[in-house]
């Protein structure tokens, strides 16, 4: 599959993973809180901070249903209560990207209608993401795609059938980089619920890069899934989780999403290639292998027996495998005690 590039970064199977700090809520309705963000996303090194870019009336009514999510802090809200605490203005997106490209990071959203696609072109977003809940919205998959720009779609409660529909859509309408990405719609997620394994089989199913939008608590399900292919990551941030908020529970602070990059990058670095052999690395350590030495003095003509070679560290003489071909051959010449024995001791 070939690199997709968003902004000035390369994304695909030989780049390091692509972190996305998603800020969603965690603002907590305050524009200097955001710009906190902003920065410690960036003094974290993530690739890409991503809004969302919504108003309660865009995505729901003023009477819908109530969150029974027990042990939540979305419990008890109305969902147009929830979208309008948890909404990013729109006034505040121009400065809270403004403040991305000093931090020399990436800033995108994700539209939940198309006025808000209209809107965010308006600002020249590098890229555009799907959210789950969106991605049997054809009409705003239509819009995002004629943008030209590249899609990270999640496929949450979506089967293979309804992926494969969306991906169409998306295709049909010009889109040329898509990356979808495993998630799991539980707040938080388990890892017994995770399944990172789709991420190859998707991979190959629709041809195109697949990572993964992370609900589990920490890091280590996202590290793993580097492993299975994965180059972009996803994961919720916030200052603090005790400050509370729509997402606060689920989401990593800033010395976790640190741990994140330098974690991810260690597994995409360690996958390398198909490898045997001494590395040039491991040259140094070849002197910790057993090899034959003479273990007192032998006269020449003497032979060669268990009682005066071993096998035993550094790596300086003959191969141990060659031990039992070596009994009662040969000294050529005399030989001193505790010295490595080499094809020239042999007659």
């Amino acid at each position: 599959m070939k690199d997709i590039k968003i902004g000035n970064i390369l994304i695909g199977t030989t780049h390091k993973p692509f972190i996305i700090a998603e800020m969603s809520g965690n603002h907590n309705q305050s524009l200097e809180r955001a710009l906190n963000l902003v920065d410690a996303a960036a003094e974290a090194g993530v690739s890409a901070l991503k809004l969302q870019t919504y108003t309660a009336d865009t995505i729901t009514m003023n009477n819908g249903f109530t969150i029974k999510e027990k042990d939540s802090l979305r419990h008890g809200k109305t969902l147009y209560q929830l979208y309008e605490q948890a909404h990013t203005p729109r006034e505040w997106h121009k400065e809270i990207m403004e403040r991305a490209k000093e931090k020399w990071i990436l800033c995108f959203s994700t539209p939940f209608d198309e006025s808000a696609v209209d809107f965010l072109e308006s600002l020249d977003v590098p890229a555009y993401k799907i959210a789950s809940f969106e991605n049997n919205y054809f009409g705003l998959l239509k819009r995002i795609a004629q943008t030209g720009k590249p899609v990270i779609m999640s496929t949450w409660m979506t089967n293979i059938s309804d992926i494969d529909k969306a991906v169409r859509v998306l295709r049909e309408n010009w889109c040329k980089d898509i990356i979808l990405l495993k998630c799991t719609s539980t707040y938080p997620a388990s890892p017994e619920n995770t399944n990172i394994s789709t991420i190859p089989h998707m991979a190959e199913t629709f041809k195109c890069h697949v990572g993964l939008s992370d609900h589990t608590m920490g890091i280590w399900v996202s590290v793993a899934s580097v492993a299975l292919w994965a180059r972009v990551i996803e994961k919720h941030f916030t200052l603090r989780r005790a400050d509370g908020w729509v997402d606060s529970t689920f989401s990593l602070e800033p010395e976790e999403l640190k741990s994140l990059v330098i974690e991810t990058e260690r597994a995409f670095l360690s996958i390398g290639e198909v490898n045997y052999g001494i590395q040039d690395s491991e040259q140094n350590s070849l002197k910790h292998k057993r090899s034959i030495y003479i273990n007192k003095s032998i006269k020449k003509w003497e032979k060669f027996s268990k009682d005066n070679i071993r096998v035993i560290r550094p790596w300086d003489g003959i191969s141990p495998e060659y031990y039992d071909l070596l009994i009662w051959k040969t000294a050529n010449s005399d030989m001193e005690g505790w010295k490595p024995l080499t094809r020239e001791n042999i007659l």
